[in-house]
């Protein structure tokens, strides 16, 4: 969600209008990303209806986004739950964005990124590494998604491009879900600026190897014995969501 869009929903909902579906979709995978909803929590859509003050067929439309992003499970008959991974499926999921990563970064640094796009993203990057020193998980999440949403569109192969998109979304939920409880952030240093580095180099390989490098690290981060818990909706939407 843009600044300027999140300021004209909050700017509603001061002013006393219903909210949308885009608004409870976004404080939903923001809560999800932020580890404020844990794997498995149940998410009805009478509780989230009166939690933001709409309406089910709003709540309904916003899980069916959520499920076609992998933040939800979405089954007939069954209350909504956020997604809880296998082992296996997030083995395979990281297997999969580090082939598909990979290659979109050789292609990239083989093609030539233009300056401008190289600049852009170095700021990012520094954008993310200053989110990190002064604590702000939230800013560093969005900073280094940006850089990996940024190769997916730029990639040559606008097919490899897609299913990136689809795969960085897919492991930052699994990222979110189940990072180390102890762990404060996963921020890997110097991980982005390598990349760029090799992209801006022309070094097709060097950029595979590290994407590689860099999906391998955020994968030994994980904890996969973690279990669901009992989870407050209302207290973790509080102040988002209408009165």
């Amino acid at each position: 969600m843009s600044h300027s869009w999140k300021a004209d929903v909050e700017a509603a909902i001061r002013a006393g209008e219903r909210i949308s579906d885009p608004y409870i979709v976004e404080q939903v995978r923001q809560a999800v990303l932020s580890q404020r909803l844990p794997p498995g929590t149940r998410l009805p859509e009478v509780a989230l209806g009166e939690i933001f003050g709409v309406s089910r067929s709003v709540v309904r439309r916003a899980l069916t986004r959520l499920a076609a992003d992998h933040v939800i499970d979405q089954r007939p008959n069954q209350v909504a739950r956020v997604r809880s991974p296998s082992v296996e499926e997030t083995r395979e999921t990281f297997a999969a964005r580090r082939l598909v990563e990979g290659e979109v970064a050789a292609l990239l640094a083989a093609q030539g990124v233009e300056p401008g796009v190289l600049t852009a993203l170095e700021a990012e990057a520094r954008a993310e590494a200053e989110a990190y020193g002064r604590s702000d998980e939230p800013a560093r999440i969005a900073h280094s998604l940006t850089i990996h949403h940024r190769l997916a569109a730029l990639s040559p192969n606008r097919v490899l491009g897609a299913m990136l998109t689809d795969l960085v979304m897919r492991t930052s939920i699994v990222i979110a879900l189940y990072k180390r409880p102890t762990l404060g952030s996963c921020y890997l240093e110097g991980d982005h600026p390598r990349l760029l580095a090799a992209l801006g180099a022309g070094d097709a390989e060097g950029a595979r190897e590290a994407v590689v490098g860099h999906l391998v690290s955020l994968e030994g981060l994980l904890d996969l014995g973690r279990r669901e818990e009992e989870t407050d909706l209302r207290a973790i939407f509080a102040g988002v969501a209408t009165s």
